[in-house]
């Protein structure tokens, strides 16, 4: 099956852009575009796109209201940000609202075709380019670090879980450092979305960073 992608933009030129590189794919489908987020909104729940290419700068709604609205509906498609700058301070409240990556508009094709798919997946991506000063940053930024009550549900191995995917750690490189197959990664991981109310890996990131569960700069495992 394609991948339905929504494309969401202020400008039309970017828009046309994004779609004529997605269109010649085989595996993606582009349902349509917005030129704002309300429309963004409209437009993502009467088509349910499997993802939304959403700018963080439209008129009506920004993105991030956009993604909180789409959230909110419960089975919201994934998102995937557009941004000029690396570090742009928005990109924050992005993940916090939902989001599940986000992408420099300057990226090359290779790299948002790319990047439609791992959100597509399941997975979230934050661009390779700035991923380390990103989390650093955000965890260096002020926080309430109030630990939530679900962490306490948490078995320690599920912590320890937590902590590898919050390091940008894939499955299968968890599995590897914990000796154990990917089977039991998979549903540790799920067992930790559950118990946290968490829907992808970036989500699982702000919240361990935010309550001070992994510190920036901890050694990674393996």
């Amino acid at each position: 099956m394609s991948i339905r992608v929504l494309v969401a933009d202020d400008q039309s030129l970017v828009r046309t852009g994004f779609r004529v590189i997605l269109d010649a794919e085989a595996d993606i489908d582009v349902v349509g575009e917005a030129g704002d987020g309300r429309a963004t909104v409209e437009a993502a729940r009467s088509l349910r796109p499997d993802v939304v290419l959403m700018d963080i700068r439209m008129p009506e709604l920004d993105g991030i209201e956009a993604t909180r609205l789409l959230a909110a509906d419960g089975s919201m498609p994934r998102i995937l940000i557009l941004t000029t700058f690396d570090l742009d301070e928005y990109v924050y409240e992005a993940l916090r609202a939902g989001a599940s990556g986000f992408l420099l508009k300057d990226a090359g094709a290779d790299e948002l075709l790319h990047a439609v798919r791992v959100i597509a997946a399941g997975d979230a991506l934050l661009s390779p380019s700035v991923t380390r000063r990103l989390i650093a940053d955000f965890a260096s930024r002020p926080t309430s670090r109030d630990r939530p009550a679900a962490l306490d549900d948490l078995t320690p191995r599920e912590l320890e879980v937590l902590r590898l995917v919050a390091r940008g750690l894939s499955n299968a490189d968890i599995a590897a450092g914990l000796v154990v197959g990917d089977a039991t990664v998979k549903t540790h991981v799920a067992r930790i979305f559950a118990k946290l109310d968490l829907h992808d890996r970036a989500q699982a990131v702000v919240l361990a960073y935010e309550s001070g569960l992994v510190q920036p700069g901890a050694a990674r495992r393996g």
